[in-house]
């Protein structure tokens, strides 16, 4: 794994170069960052920020980032504009979440085609390295605009030679102290938001509530009418309402062997209908349901000294995808999108996955056959790894598997990004949301040096992912295809055939997985690293926070992509 102190050197490299990086693989003659002035209506990252571009040269520029077209509300990934001498052009821009600085190209008037770093480095190490001398693999072209304000891009083959670069510093404004989360706390989405959330779904506090006796939504079982989770489910409808959405109860009978039917299958959807292509649909997923009781009391394993299985609060399983789910949702209903939105909290995933299987084959498949679900991504158990966590990488002295030991034995400790469907485990199924998975975490969300895209070439199906996971260094994020499938990103892929990208932490190898001890208290234990051998030194409550508004921009980011551009499977 690439140190850190390599990224910490490319960003004082490229500070040492910003003065002088108009001169750096620019022609000589072309504009240069003395010719472009950039000033913006503010420096916060995490919001779309107006930018002004004013030249004192004729000259092209591109915009590698996120924008709003002004004409349509849509969301833009890049653009190219042309500026005349004296010229000025303002757009707002998504000013990247987890970075300090942005870049520019600047080359000359009517540019066509542009250099573009690599799927897995940052605009930092791109630069860095002296991407900007136009002489790397990667590049864009401009795509005239078609029903836009800007012109769009697409890949080349040809970078057009080098560039200038001018760069401009950006920071995340801090709203609360940096213990409770405060590097996280701003933004249009942020993690702080989250974790509010999370801890009003499971307050432990005591109440009066004949439902569960709690103030937040305990005892969420899905199957036979159970009166709490039906009564979460209003909740569900009521805040999804909230946001100005159309939301919808989906209710499915499941015949169990006894040949009785229960409703097993309670989902909750809302809607925002697309404004260019109403049935194609891009789907936000996770369940609401947690692991109901194995036995009729219910033991905690800190108590007991082992594990049984069922759980009344169900905090990292699933009420932090959950929360992750509403808190994109309210955010994105702000937003125009191309396609139509859809929000969902299923029941019944612990049961086999009913709630999204039914939905997928009969509500779309079977109901909807003229809808297309373009994308679909699921969020299910976030907040126990990078960068806290019992079982995090950092600083491990023993980088091998324990053989005996629980839980190393039983789950490797990576984040997961897992994508699919993905039938092979030796080579990439799905390269295109591998890439774009890859393209975000590099640079929006300052991943660089903790990602690794793991392939099992050359290594056993059963241990590839823990093999190739040992051998390169044991990065802390990992993106992969996944073979096995044991979430709703399921349903999608064998019902619709839908390319899906999930995020998720442990499984087994969480000692309160599926269990009483489940809960905020114990996420924000398990990722403390105050005074531990690995990681920064900070509270559980900052760790928390900090992977919750990992994993949820990087879920909203990639809706962006996709609402412009679907990735399709590329199996069919």
């Amino acid at each position: 794994m690439r140190s850190r102190e390599s990224a910490a050197i490319s960003m004082v490299l490229l500070m040492l170069l910003t003065p002088l990086s108009g001169c750096f693989g620019a022609e000589s003659g072309a504009p240069d960052s003395d010719d472009l002035d950039v000033r913006a209506s503010s420096d916060a990252a995490g919001f779309f920020v107006d930018y002004t571009f004013e030249a004192d040269a004729a000259m092209s520029v591109f915009i590698p980032y996120l924008l709003m077209d002004p004409m349509t509300q849509f969301v833009q990934n890049s653009t190219v504009i042309d500026l005349e001498n004296g010229g000025s052009e303002t757009i707002a821009i998504l000013a990247p979440p987890r970075t300090e600085s942005m870049l520019f190209m600047i080359g000359e008037s009517g540019r066509e085609n542009w250099p573009v770093r690599n799927q897995e480095e940052s605009w930092t190490t791109w630069f860095g390295n002296g991407g900007s001398d136009g002489n790397g693999p990667d590049a864009i072209m401009r795509v005239v605009a078609e029903n836009t304000t800007f012109d769009t891009v697409n890949t080349s083959a040809d970078t057009g030679g080098a560039v200038g670069i001018k760069t401009v510093n950006i920071q995340r404004a801090m709203d609360i102290g940096i213990e409770q989360g405060g590097a996280h706390s701003t933004g249009l989405l942020h993690g702080r938001t989250v974790y509010d959330r999370l801890y009003e779904i499971t307050d432990p506090a005591n109440t009066f509530d004949l439902v569960d006796g709690k103030a937040g939504y305990y005892d969420r079982w899905a199957g036979q009418g159970n009166p709490a989770y039906e009564d979460a489910a209003q909740y569900l409808i009521q805040e999804l309402s909230s946001f100005g959405l159309e939301v919808r109860q989906h209710r499915y009978e499941f015949t169990d062997i006894f040949q009785v039917q229960n409703p097993e299958a309670y989902n909750i959807c809302a809607y925002k209908w697309g404004s260019e292509a109403v049935n194609e649909w891009l789907v936000f997923g996770a369940h609401f349901d947690v692991a109901p009781p194995a036995n009729a009391v219910l033991l905690d394993p800190h108590t007991t000294g082992s594990r049984t299985y069922g759980t009344r609060v169900g905090a990292y399983d699933n009420t932090a995808g959950t929360s992750m789910v509403l808190e994109t949702a309210r955010v994105l209903a702000e937003f125009e999108s191309r396609r139509t939105m859809v929000f969902c909290l299923w029941s019944g995933e612990e049961g086999g996955k009913r709630g999204s299987d039914y939905w997928t084959e009969y509500y779309v498949a079977e109901d909807n056959p003229d809808v297309t679900v373009t994308n679909y991504i699921n969020l299910d158990m976030a907040g126990v790894n990078w960068p806290g966590g019992g079982g995090a990488p950092h600083g491990d002295p023993d980088p091998q598997i324990d053989e005996d030991g629980y839980p190393k034995d039983s789950e490797v400790w990576p984040m997961r990004v897992y994508i699919g469907p993905g039938p092979n485990h030796d080579h990439l199924d799905q390269p295109g949301m591998v890439g774009l998975s890859n393209w975000i975490g590099s640079d929006a969300l300052g991943l660089e040096e903790q990602m690794g895209t793991l392939v099992g070439t050359n290594y056993s199906a059963d241990t590839w992912k823990t093999d190739v996971w040992l051998d390169m260094d044991r990065p802390e994020i990992i993106v992969y295809e996944d073979t096995t499938a044991r979430s709703d990103h399921a349903s999608f892929q064998d019902n619709l055939g839908t390319v899906t990208v999930g995020f998720g932490g442990l499984v087994d190898g969480y000692w309160c997985y599926h269990q009483t001890c489940d809960t905020l208290q114990e996420m924000e234990e398990w990722m403390d690293t105050t005074g531990k051998d690995y990681g920064e030194d900070n509270t559980g409550v900052a760790n928390l926070v900090n992977s919750l508004d990992m994993i949820t921009w990087w879920a909203l980011m990639t809706f962006f992509h996709c609402d412009e551009k679907p990735v399709l499977n590329a199996l069919l």
